[in-house]
């Protein structure tokens, strides 16, 4: 009989609204204040957050928040996911399985990934004769290992801006004349950098990081600008290159570049020939490290 059959709309709703709450539960149990800036307390009976402190740094009432939470609100917009994403401290995948399990799909990720998995930094740790950096999708160094920072530079004692080698590339400094540490590819570097970074602008529309990068580096750079225009994306990995240290000479090694395709980053990782001058150049700065033996030493140290 016409509108005989039964629907389970209603009863669908109500689990995922519950699952929607059990959710944002589970992770405002996992932060403590102090990981938002906020005093712990001396009579805090729950672990995590309180239902308002979230509302609070999500700019929501906490009484919606709360009803969320008890799977009796409607479904929060976009905007408000967004800001209860941020008060989270929700990774990329934790933000996209909130949208869903709201029942608004998930729009452009708000800007490239920043955060590396402990594997990745174990990694890093675990080659000793390769020096390895990991990339972010606008070319900042997120994490480098000792031989990387010997070989390169000591990125622990730059300013996150200066990380970026897209800026060190058509900003400078040249240090010495050299650009980019010497290395024997740098035009070719910055190149396929400035694709990589179109690509990346179309990926991340809405975020002010990349779209700031690029601004800065069309304001300063008339070869980024020249390169911008020609809207080219696709590029050639260059497998070999050279490194022209100030304190070993030349360090020649092959470069093999991993895409961690989650999180939107690379590893790039730089080994010599065995039994290469190369390969003894790299002993010699896994040693050396990060000091500069070409700086006189100040009477007294």
């Amino acid at each position: 009989m016409a509108g005989a059959t039964p629907t389970h709309t209603g009863r669908v709703d109500r689990r995922v609204r519950q699952e929607l709450g059990g959710f944002l539960r589970s992770r405002r149990e996992r932060i403590t204040p102090a990981d938002v800036g906020l005093p712990a307390g001396t009579r805090r009976r729950t672990p995590g957050l309180r239902r308002e402190e979230v509302a609070q740094l999500a700019y929501i009432s906490t009484e919606y928040y709360t009803r969320l939470e008890q799977a009796r609100a409607p479904h929060p917009s976009r905007e408000v996911l967004a800001q209860l994403a941020r008060a989270l401290r929700l990774s990329d995948a934790e933000r996209d399985h909130l949208h869903h399990l709201a029942g608004t799909p998930p729009g452009p990720p708000p800007g490239p990934s920043r955060e590396v998995r402990q594997s990745i930094v174990d990694l890093l740790k675990r080659l000793p004769e390769a020096a390895a950096i990991v990339l972010s999708a606008t070319y900042e160094v997120i994490a480098w290992n000792d031989l990387a920072a010997a070989l390169m530079e000591d990125f622990s004692a730059l300013p996150r801006r200066d990380r970026n080698l897209l800026r060190r590339a058509f900003l400078g400094p040249h240090q010495d004349g050299r650009r980019l540490y010497g290395v024997s590819d740098a035009d070719e570097f910055a190149r396929t950098a400035a694709r990589h970074l179109r690509a990346a602008a179309a990926r991340y529309p809405d975020s002010p990081e990349v779209t700031g990068l690029v601004d800065e580096l069309l304001a300063g750079s008339e070869e980024f600008a020249r390169l911008w225009a020609a809207h080219d994306v696709a590029a050639r990995p260059t497998l070999c290159k050279t490194f022209e240290h100030p304190l070993v000479g030349p360090v020649s090694v092959s470069c093999d570049v991993l895409d961690i395709a989650d999180r939107d980053q690379r590893v790039a990782i730089y080994t010599a020939a065995p039994g290469s001058p190369s390969e003894e150049a790299l002993r010699l700065l896994a040693v050396i490290g990060t000091q500069r033996m070409d700086v006189p030493a100040t009477p007294g140290t």
